[in-house]
């Protein structure tokens, strides 16, 4: 597996990975826009929307590669603009292949690439608490719950899903633990 920026061209799998109304909210949903999206709608997001944040260089659209086929994204940006501390996002695998483990291997060449190459000290994701599947691969990496980052709640068709905040540090990665 390896990574590489983000493509027009990998709209199309992930939205075919996303084609399921509840896939599509556990991956990121109404931030990227209205279900059904659509791969112009998801490029202008991605490419020309820098992921909606308002801060300029700071959104990274990541692609994994297997075998020179599509299999994974995620994003990574700056909080901000603290250079220290990144967040992850809107991580989607191939759907034929969930349970292969490609998603922890995807998020690990994603922290090495966030710790090695762009220098931050500590990485941190949010998980709705009903998405168990990547709960568990995210705590296979290494995410865990600190005890100072508080949970959210975002609104989704009227309810109120909890997103629960883990977070990474460059030190627990290198360690592997």
């Amino acid at each position: 597996m390896r990574l590489r920026p983000y493509k027009p061209c990998d709209a199309a799998s992930l939205i075919k990975w996303s084609s399921d109304p509840e896939i599509f909210e556990l991956w990121g949903g109404e931030i990227i826009g209205a279900y059904p999206i659509t791969e112009d709608i998801l490029n202008d997001v991605y490419i020309n929307g820098n992921g909606r944040c308002k801060e300029a260089d700071n959104f990274y659209p990541m692609t994994a590669i297997e075998d020179d086929r599509v299999i994974g994204s995620f994003i990574i940006r700056y909080i901000k603009e603290d250079k220290k501390l990144l967040r992850f996002g809107w991580v989607i695998v191939d759907d034929t292949k969930r349970g292969q483990h490609l998603g922890q291997r995807m998020l690990k060449l994603g922290l090495k690439y966030a710790f090695d190459i762009l220098g931050a000290d500590k990485a941190t994701l949010g998980v709705f608490e009903n998405n168990i599947p990547a709960y568990k691969c995210y705590q296979g990496v290494g995410f865990h719950k600190p005890s100072e980052l508080p949970d959210s709640y975002m609104e989704v068709h009227g309810e109120q899903w909890k997103v629960v905040e883990l977070e990474i540090s460059r030190a627990d990665y290198e360690s592997g633990r």
